[in-house]
């Protein structure tokens, strides 16, 4: 009878089990019930204020009972009461069936161009009759599609090891949106010894950017000064960076990076023409060479031959004269026997020694692609080539207007004293010859004149920076090719004259100076347009009367 018992008890309680399971399936609640999402734009310029919407709907028949809302903004966003990053929101005792609300939130987006940031959203609450918590949760990403500053490293592309050098780190803003809390870092590559810097910094790798807040339309620079060691051909790479303080932590939101390449020092042989050990010839030129060659070892040398071998269809070799050398047309070389140049017949250590000849270029020769001239030189077991190549030319022009059809220019013609007058600059540039780089067209605003911070086209604004100490603008151009006209770059200045200009033309911009390095030549090379008045000569419909400050 108890076996009966203990079977019937046992069967009951698996009978009641299974029930309860399917009871308790039944009734489980599914938090896909509550549909929660957040709605903003996929897209940002940096600084720009987003806004995100949180939606959300009750799509169930149960009410959803001690909601409790989060939401978490991007990392370093910036918001107008500069409160939590993450948002705890009471909505209410319940959610009930079929309630739908929208929430939104305000903050400006803060990182590198390309960088995604994310918005989070949580959503907690109890379903009726029920223990359980539930969390339902959701992000989204916006992509920070333009940072609006330039930053620029402007250094040399070429430089000897253990020279001193200076470069600068230059920055500019055409955020519409002041930035606060602005600095600057950099790393140096290995063998790069830091001397001083101007302004100071907090550290030698780390700068305080002193316009706070950075306004549109202005920048700055930072000068560092220091020693740069390394081996022939090693490439030294500097990284510097522009960034926010956001939370506590640098954001990131420029980065330039730049090579310097270690080249081969002067040797023991070296050259000068016509004085200059750099120079550039011209046809017709007459060229006074001066071979120097110096002893860099321990040992004398006694006897020695150097032999000058000339190479190039400009050269007029009839023209050569060497008073100390022996010249034969064929094979166009110079030889220097020691028995009559005494810096031959003995060098000792340390001893530097020169021979000299001159000849002339030809008026024309035929053409060629990046013309040259070269000369040889061989003594005793060592040799050393010289090239002596042709600039390019580099051309600037710079022109002002008032009536113009890109910016629409305002205020009074003929300027008045007090009163806001704007005007058009156009710079247009040509490169001739050579293939240039780092090419840069520079120019001084006076001290009665501002940008108002329009440029065109567009895609140039991230080029073009504004130092607001030394008055000086910079259009980064970079590199242009021989022949190549880079397309025009116009600005808005506006200028108000005080009483000391009154009767007076005024300039509206200084002279303008472009510059870059040659790449066939490695030389820098420049050219300059003269400054622009409120006579403006290009405009025809204004005159020297018209320019003249009321």
């Amino acid at each position: 009878m108890k076996r009966k018992f203990y079977f019937v008890l046992i069967i009951s309680t698996i009978i009641l089990g299974v029930v309860g399971y399917f009871y308790y399936q039944k009734n489980i609640y599914s938090k896909d019930i509550l549909k929660l999402e957040i709605l903003g734009s996929e897209k940002a310029v940096m600084g720009q204020e987003v806004e995100y919407t949180v939606k959300y709907k009750n799509n169930g028949n149960i009410r959803l009972e001690d909601p409790e809302l989060i939401f978490e903004y991007p990392s370093y966003s910036l918001l107008e009461d500069g409160d939590s990053l993450r948002k705890i929101l009471d909505i209410g005792d319940a959610i009930y069936p079929g309630e739908e609300k929208t929430i939104s939130f305000k903050a400006r987006l803060f990182g590198k161009e390309s960088e995604l940031l994310e918005a989070k959203v949580f959503l907690n609450y109890r379903p009726k009759n029920l223990k359980a918590f539930y969390e339902s949760s959701t992000t989204f990403t916006t992509t920070i599609e333009k940072v609006p500053l330039s930053f620029d490293l402007d250094l040399p592309l070429k430089m000897e090891s253990a020279k001193d050098v200076q470069f600068r780190i230059n920055y500019f803003s055409n955020s519409n949106y002041p930035l606060s809390n602005l600095g600057i870092r950099i790393k140096y590559p290995s063998g790069f010894e830091f001397i001083s810097s101007s302004p100071e910094g907090m550290e030698k790798d780390e700068w305080e950017v002193l316009e706070n807040p950075l306004n549109k339309a202005n920048g700055g620079r930072v000068e560092i000064n220091g020693t740069l060691m390394g081996e022939i051909g090693e490439q030294k790479i500097f990284e510097a960076k522009l960034g926010v303080w956001r939370q506590g932590e640098f954001v990131v939101l420029k980065e330039a990076i730049k090579g310097v390449e270690i080249i081969k020092p002067s040797l023991y042989i070296s050259q000068q023409i016509n004085g200059n050990p750099v120079y550039v010839a011209s046809p017709g030129d007459f060229l006074h060479y001066e071979i120097f060659f110096k002893n860099i070892g321990e040992d004398d040398f006694n006897n020695l031959f150097l032999i000058a071998k000339l190479e190039g269809q400009a050269f007029d070799l009839l023209s050569l004269k060497a008073d100390k050398g022996d010249f034969e047309l064929g094979d166009n070389s110079i030889i220097f026997d020691w028995r009559i140049n005494p810096n031959l017949q003995l060098l000792p250590s340390q001893t530097e020694g020169k021979i000299e000849f001159w000849v002339k270029l030809k008026e024309s020769w035929e053409k060629e692609e990046n013309p040259k001239i070269q000369d040889k030189i061989y003594l005793g077991q060592v040799w050393e080539e010289f090239e002596t190549k042709v600039n390019s030319k580099l051309e600037i022009i710079q022109k002002g207007y008032f009536k113009d059809e890109i910016f629409g220019n305002y205020g009074p013609i003929p300027p008045k004293v007090g009163e806001p007058t704007t005007y058009t600059i156009t710079w247009q540039t040509k490169n001739y010859y050579n293939d240039a780089e780092n090419v840069k067209v520079k120019a001084i605003l006076p001290e009665k004149a501002i940008l108002t911070g329009k440029i065109f086209p567009e895609e140039e604004k991230e080029s073009f920076s504004f130092d607001s100490k030394s008055r000086e603008i910079v259009w980064n151009i970079g590199e242009m090719e021989a022949g190549e006209n880079v397309p025009n770059i116009s600005f808005q200045v506006e200028l108000t004259p005080d009483s000391s200009q009154k009767g007076k033309i005024v300039q509206i911009i200084g002279s303008s100076t472009i510059r870059g390095e040659d790449k066939w030549t490695n030389q820098i090379i420049e050219a300059e347009a003269p400054f622009v008045d409120t006579s403006l000569p290009d405009d025809k419909s204004i005159g020297t009367e018209k320019g003249i400050v009321q």
